[in-house]
């Protein structure tokens, strides 16, 4: 479980990169005021600054989760040859999450993503359960 954890934060990072690529980019360009930043409070902002904004944030919300259950896998010293897959297809539907929140944006393939990730920390919460009762 330490290894899916650690990908996740790779993710975090990367995409923290980005998002501060594109930030920079925007100021440089004078699409946005680097004011704007001081109390992230404004209109017009480029829809990339706030894709990125956006999507940086998510990986706090539903990955926590993910953290949790990873962790009580760890300190309970539950080996599960099927959690660990569920928990690598978490961290795949996540990165390929990213990739196209980041890209195309297609918000379907994105909510496929996305629900594939989210049914997959379900069921690892199940299979804890189940496992530790």
């Amino acid at each position: 479980m330490l290894y899916p954890m650690a990908a996740m934060v790779l993710l975090i990072f990367i995409v923290g990169c980005v998002t501060l690529k594109v930030r920079i980019n925007s100021v440089k360009s004078k699409q946005i005021s680097l004011k704007y930043f001081q109390l992230m409070q404004g209109d017009n902002l480029p829809d990339m600054v706030v894709k990125t904004n956006r999507h940086l944030a998510n990986l706090f919300e539903i990955p926590v989760l993910f953290y949790v259950v990873c962790t009580l896998y760890v300190s309970l010293h539950i080996d599960s040859i099927f959690g660990l897959v569920v928990a690598w297809l978490f961290v795949l539907f996540r990165y390929l999450h990213s990739y196209i929140h980041l890209g195309s944006n297609n918000v379907r393939h994105r909510a496929l993503a996305f629900w594939g990730s989210f049914l997959c920390v379900l069921v690892l919460w199940i299979n804890l359960l189940i496992i530790a009762s």
